[in-house]
């Protein structure tokens, strides 16, 4: 089950990001964002479900919790380039919490 689990969500972490991008580029198609946050929301689904069956570690729950704050940067993003709003600080908070749960989620840094 975990095996499972782990393949599907480390293939959605992939699609989440092509799908972000594509998102971000092609703000004005409704699909791409509905496929972006459906790759969000089982991303998540299946993260909570893996902590879940590993009784939640502390390395593991800071990572779900970055990645909480990953997929909220992202959908600001989104919106404040739809309103042509200034995103400079929300793309440093992307890139800091991608970089963080990268090298959490490959076990360079460990808590």
């Amino acid at each position: 089950m975990f095996q499972t689990l782990y393949s599907i969500h480390a293939s959605v972490w992939l699609l989440l990001i092509i799908s972000f991008f594509a998102t971000y580029l092609f703000t004005n198609r409704k699909i791409i964002k509905v496929i972006f946050r459906t790759f969000a929301l089982l991303m998540l689904s299946t993260g909570i479900s893996m902590l879940y069956l590993m009784s939640f570690p502390l390395t593991f729950s800071v990572k779900g919790v970055l990645a909480v704050i990953l997929v909220a940067s992202m959908e600001i993003l989104i919106a404040r380039k739809v309103r042509h709003q200034n995103t400079i600080f929300i793309w440093f908070i992307f890139g800091f919490t991608l970089v963080l749960i990268l090298l959490l989620g490959f076990n360079v840094i460990s808590l």
